[in-house]
């Protein structure tokens, strides 16, 4: 009899913790949607430049070592990492071509903030 009990216990309590988890999935995905749609048009171009170049945002700007996307920033750093890594002066190729692929993904993301500036200034 004891055993019945405490079996319809756990079921109970699986049953609780099963739909509990389940609101919180349901309010994990309503918020996802709504940061998705509050990031917008340069959310989507920019999440599309990540697909193409294999590299997210914030990877390239660990790469280069800039916290703020600042075309003077990104230059310096990029010539400075590119020199250092050159195979001429022992450095690792796979590290050089890392450097560049980091540029070219923040050239990127620069250029998106751009359109975007001017979509906005059009659209006021």
């Amino acid at each position: 009899m004891t055993a019945k009990y405490l079996a319809q216990i756990i079921v109970m309590g699986a049953q609780v913790v099963g739909r509990a988890f389940a609101r919180a999935l349901r309010q994990e995905y309503a918020a996802s949607q709504a940061a998705a749609q509050a990031r917008g048009r340069s959310g989507q171009q920019s999440a599309a430049a990540s697909s193409i170049s294999g590299m997210s945002l914030q990877e390239a700007q660990q790469i280069l070592n800039i916290s703020t996307l600042s075309p003077e920033e990104i230059q310096k750093n990029y010539e400075h990492l590119f020199k250092v890594n050159d195979k001429a002066v022992g450095g690792s190729f796979y590290l050089q071509s890392k450097v560049v692929r980091a540029k070219e993904r923040l050239d990127e993301e620069l250029t998106i903030e751009t359109q975007q500036q001017k979509q906005d200034n059009t659209e006021t």
